[in-house]
């Protein structure tokens, strides 16, 4: 059935919302996938916070334009499912490529972060990114050390010199 007038600028206005809050955006090719496999896609997806949509190419170049997503407008060919990261940047990148592991059948073609593209053999590199909290308590990790090891450098000389009469101590009540 086709969509009216009407229905295509609710879509393009509706997927433009989400465009306009998503930090990345990932297109895969779903051809061959049954129903089951790709309604357990969006199950995965709605739990990961990603908007997951399949739009018209046309509806869907219409949607990005003008947008950070603008560079993907000539890779919208073929039957596609839309990805967007609304909380972490790559966790459309993580969902596709953990449902690719099972279902050999999804291809991924484009990867858009930042205004940038990326071709598909960048979904692993992307997809083994850190989350927020991941990055947060690694970095809070690297400018901790720093602190601990001056600690320990200044407690060393008193933990020395108490082994050291511990040492003796021991000697003495041996001999």
């Amino acid at each position: 059935m086709a969509l009216r007038i009407d229905d295509k600028r609710a879509v393009v206005s509706e997927v433009a919302a989400v465009v306009g809050k998503a930090h990345s955006a990932v297109a895969a090719e779903y051809r061959g996938l049954t129903v089951a496999e790709l309604t357990g896609l969006r199950k995965s997806a709605r739990d990961s916070g990603v908007y997951l949509r399949v739009v018209k190419n046309t509806l869907a170049r219409k949607a990005v334009e003008g947008t950070d997503f603008a560079c993907m407008q000539d890779g919208l060919v073929g039957p596609l499912i839309l990805a967007f990261s609304l909380d972490d940047p790559v966790s459309a990148a993580r969902l596709f490529s953990e449902f690719a592991k099972t279902h050999d059948k999804l291809a991924v073609k484009l990867i858009a972060i930042g205004g940038k593209l990326y071709g598909a053999s960048e979904l692993d590199r992307l997809s083994k990114l850190p989350n927020r909290e991941q990055a947060l308590s690694m970095l809070m990790g690297v400018m901790k050390a720093p602190i601990e090891k001056f600690a320990r450098t200044l407690q060393e000389p008193h933990a020395k010199l108490v082994r050291t009469v511990a040492a003796v101590r021991d000697q003495k009540q041996a001999a």
